[in-house]
């Protein structure tokens, strides 16, 4: 990516974080200080479950048809949890967008721990070397896209509630127009090299998404019995964290050519199969569908 991308990159994650922040009641918060069980298992979820569905089917025998950039990016993929996107998806789909806040950012800081924990278990399991991933590294990755402008925006609406409701409106807009300039951005850069590697990698695409149903599984079956939780946590856990999958594929960048391709085919990949299940969720709860 170039200066100006990732540029929009930041602005958008902050934004969205933000304008999240300032529109949040704190209902959630409260829900969750009585249900710390549900808390934990979705920290379990997606830090551990997940990331294990990824270890064994990369252990499968069938793994030895996939390239060694889809492998890595399959990995990087499964070990990065908490993706921003889908706080923007939750409140469209059924789910409880402010639930989908504060389990995210409950995963985000647990992933300080579990990356580096889940990197050095893949590095051992798959033979691997190189993976400088650290604490440190995710620390700051989580906290400046998504810890501090979270925090920001419920101060804000904590110290100004009339400055927050004035600016909860036009923030959405702000980070919508972002979002959609990001992801056309994204897909005018990237759409030519996807299009080839996807041909040339269909068996990494079949993992990929036994990966994605996998996790949507899992947060299925982790939720309690509302609707609008179950697809909320199952966004949750099935929704990575590509910035930060992307991030750790600078490392391996210069030895492994379409690494950063396999991370975005990956995400391409949950995407397309989340509108079905959205679709299923919302037809259980009888609400109109739109596709995110």
């Amino acid at each position: 990516m170039d200066q100006a991308t990732l540029l929009i990159v930041s602005a958008a994650l902050f934004t969205i974080m933000f304008a999240l922040g300032v529109g949040l009641t704190g209902e959630a918060i409260v829900l969750l200080r009585r249900r710390p069980a549900l808390v934990i298992r979705v920290l379990i979820g997606s830090c551990v479950l997940v990331p294990l569905v990824g270890l064994v089917l990369l252990k499968l025998p069938l793994s030895l048809a996939l390239t060694k950039p889809a492998q890595i990016g399959i990995a990087l993929m499964a070990a990065s949890p908490s993706a921003p996107l889908t706080l923007r998806k939750a409140g469209k789909v059924g789910g409880d967008r402010e639930l989908a806040a504060v389990l995210q950012a409950c995963v985000a800081v647990a992933a300080i721990v579990s990356i580096p924990l889940i990197a050095d278990l893949y590095q051992s399991a798959l033979g691997v070397s190189g993976w400088d991933i650290t604490p440190r590294a995710v620390a700051l990755q989580v906290s400046q896209t998504q810890v501090l402008p979270l925090l920001a925006g419920l101060m804000l609406r904590r110290w100004r509630p009339r400055w927050a409701q004035r600016l909860s409106g036009p923030l959405d807009k702000l980070a919508n127009g972002l979002l959609l300039l990001l992801i056309v951005l994204v897909l005018i850069k990237s759409l030519p090299l996807l299009l080839p590697f996807a041909a040339s990698n269909l068996a990494a695409l079949g993992f990929m998404a036994v990966m994605v149903l996998a996790a949507l599984a899992i947060g299925y079956w982790i939720a309690g019995p509302d609707p609008r939780e179950r697809t909320t946590i199952a966004l949750v856990t099935s929704m990575r964290n590509p910035g930060l999958a992307l991030l750790f594929a600078t490392t391996f960048d210069n030895g492994l050519p379409g690494l950063k391709l396999a991370v975005l085919s990956y995400l391409l990949v949950t995407v397309l199969l989340s509108i079905p299940f959205l679709r299923w969720q919302r037809q259980k709860q009888q609400v109109p569908f739109v596709t995110p």
